[in-house]
């Protein structure tokens, strides 16, 4: 078997691999929690109850509103993983095990520990929350409801989240993408089959008209454009490299170093919508004899999706996310230092701290831009749209991301398949005559 039809085998591994362990994700998000009516669950989200559990049920796949063993997917652990982030960047400690091969194997261990007790938190916040569901006709959600209950569904639930992340390694072990990022992909993908089906129906019925269907599936595609042009958008700053001579071969001269006009990536939206999320996981635990239950239920009413108080909010918080996490994902004094070890500079500007204040300033000018067109994609298709769609801009800056990571990796194999192919053919690693 020649190398390029080793790749090629390689690739379709990869392929069937990812697939079976989606279709192994799918399979257990199906699951229920033990104690829960499904048929009732089932009936109260069918009746419009949801309200802001829309936006944690779109990065589950549905496994939130079934109570699904998976119902708190992976978003425990990003979240996890983003604290101990920001807490490298204001504790030195925590930053030099991050720098170090052992002390970044010891923060992994510290994020699965943190991420197990997040899960308890927030499974025995949702268990109390089911509890006090009740469909249209008075059936419970929960018909066994108390403390044992609330204890099973919080080991449950974490059990299911620490099986998600390993099935997300194996993922990037043997799959094409990283594993986190297609299991969240894949909880919207398998979503948007529902929703279409749903615009559809309502069509029929005369309770959507023609035109706001065109204006449904116009922004979509309009949105869809706007994200898959702007992640690949970059800004390219000149940085020239001393020449030398290897072999009577030059190397160095003018490099560009790219940096990406949405710098913090699908982040800060993530983040946005965890922090608006809060209100209902602390109003579960408030009693309804407290004096101050009535006001944190009109503050969770106001933070539901759609009304002005959540866009507003919602906007500032991609903001400040924005500005946050930036400076995160692209560290100017590591690449400065970079620089500098490599003899190279950016034409005009003097190595060291001036180095470092020029790549700070397009940084915040980048950022600005960034935020701005997070802020129009995950804020202005609701509006036009009504926000009652899961196609939000968080969901299809995901989408996008994802997809276009995973086509630029089977494109790496495929060159690769074509270059060694090339190469073969003019007998330049085969024969006797071969080179090497």
């Amino acid at each position: 078997m020649s190398s390029g039809h080793g790749k090629l085998d390689e690739l379709k591994k990869k392929i069937l691999a990812t697939f079976l362990l989606l279709v192994v994700y799918r399979l257990a998000a199906q699951v229920p929690v033990p104690g829960v009516n499904a048929e009732a669950i089932k009936n109260y989200f069918a009746e419009g109850g949801g309200g802001l559990f829309d936006i944690i049920n779109t990065f589950s796949g549905g496994a939130f509103k079934r109570f699904s063993v998976l119902a708190l997917g992976i978003m425990p652990y990003i979240t996890t993983s983003i604290i101990f982030s920001l807490l490298g960047e204001v504790i030195p400690q925590i930053a030099e095990l991050q720098n170090d091969a052992d002390g970044h194997k010891k923060i992994q261990k510290w994020t699965r520990y943190a991420t197990v007790v997040l899960c308890c938190i927030q499974g025995y916040g949702m268990a109390a929350v089911f509890e006090g569901f009740k469909t249209g006709g008075g059936m419970p959600v929960i018909p066994e409801p108390g403390m044992l209950f609330r204890l099973t569904t919080m080991i449950t639930l974490a059990g299911g989240t620490m099986f998600l992340l390993w099935l997300g390694e194996r993922i990037t072990e043997y799959g094409l993408e990283n594993g986190v990022s297609l299991i969240i992909f894949a909880g919207i993908a398998v979503e948007l089959p529902s929703e279409l089906l749903q615009k559809l129906t309502l069509y029929r019925s005369g309770e959507l008209t023609g035109m706001s269907m065109l204006i449904y599936f116009g922004v979509i595609a309009v949105a869809f454009f706007v994200v898959a042009f702007i992640e690949r958008a970059f800004r390219s700053v000149p940085v020239q490299y001393a020449k030398k001579v290897v072999n009577n071969r030059v190397y160095g001269g003018t490099q560009t170093l790219p940096m990406r006009v949405d710098t913090g990536g699908v982040m800060p939206p993530i983040l946005a919508s965890s922090l608006l999320a809060a209100p209902a996981t602390l109003a579960s635990f408030i009693p309804e004899t407290s004096s101050i239950k009535p006001y944190v239920d009109t503050l969770q009413q106001s933070l539901y999706p759609g009304q002005l108080l959540f866009n507003v909010v919602f906007a500032l918080l991609i903001v400040y996310m924005c500005y946050f996490y930036a400076p995160i994902q692209f560290k100017t004094q590591k690449i400065t230092e970079m620089l500098q070890k490599n003899n190279a500079f950016i034409p005009g500007i003097r190595p060291g701290t001036k180095t470092k204040e020029y790549l700070d300033f397009i940084l915040s000018r980048l950022t600005f831009f960034g935020a701005l067109f997070l802020v129009v994609i995950c804020v202005l298709p609701d509006l036009i749209i009504g926000g009652h769609t899961q196609l939000g801009g968080t969901a299809l800056l995901i989408l996008v991301s994802v997809s276009v990571r995973v086509m630029m990796n089977i494109q790496s194999f495929m060159f690769a398949d074509r270059y060694e192919t090339s190469y073969k053919s003019r007998g330049k690693y085969s024969g006797s005559n071969r080179r090497f």
